[in-house]
């Protein structure tokens, strides 16, 4: 019997069309860490996800979503957000990869919103 290769410990949501996103996978690359690249449009991040993401962010809902997003800003959600429950929140969230700030890196012990070279660098090694 041959055990199963581990899986990487990283899963990054991406936008393909997201300059800051390609940014921070090839930062990735560049340092080996090993990853799955998940494109956000197609598959967001479970309600589950998105929670440990708002837990690691103290709860500020506003920093979970892409703000210059034309969903965000057509939708007018800046208004709509203070309205809503944090299941709310995160229902719309995971229905909708366009609304996520991107790129979104999870690990078993990290979770990142957005690529800052310095935070990701401290947060990763």
């Amino acid at each position: 019997m041959s055990a199963k290769p581990a899986a990487p410990a990283l899963v990054v949501y991406t936008y393909a069309s997201c300059d800051t996103c390609r940014r921070a996978t090839r930062w990735l690359t560049q340092r080996g860490l090993a990853f799955v690249e998940r494109p956000i449009r197609e598959t967001p991040p479970t309600t589950a996800e998105l929670a440990r993401a708002l837990r690691a962010l103290d709860g500020d809902r506003g920093r979970l979503f892409n703000r210059s997003g034309r969903d965000y800003r057509e939708q007018k959600l800046a208004e709509q957000l203070p309205g809503w429950s944090v299941a709310e929140t995160l229902r719309r969230l995971a229905a909708n990869g366009n609304l996520v700030k991107r790129p979104l890196l999870l690990g078993a012990d990290v979770v990142l919103v957005g690529f800052d070279e310095a935070a990701w660098a401290a947060a990763l090694g």
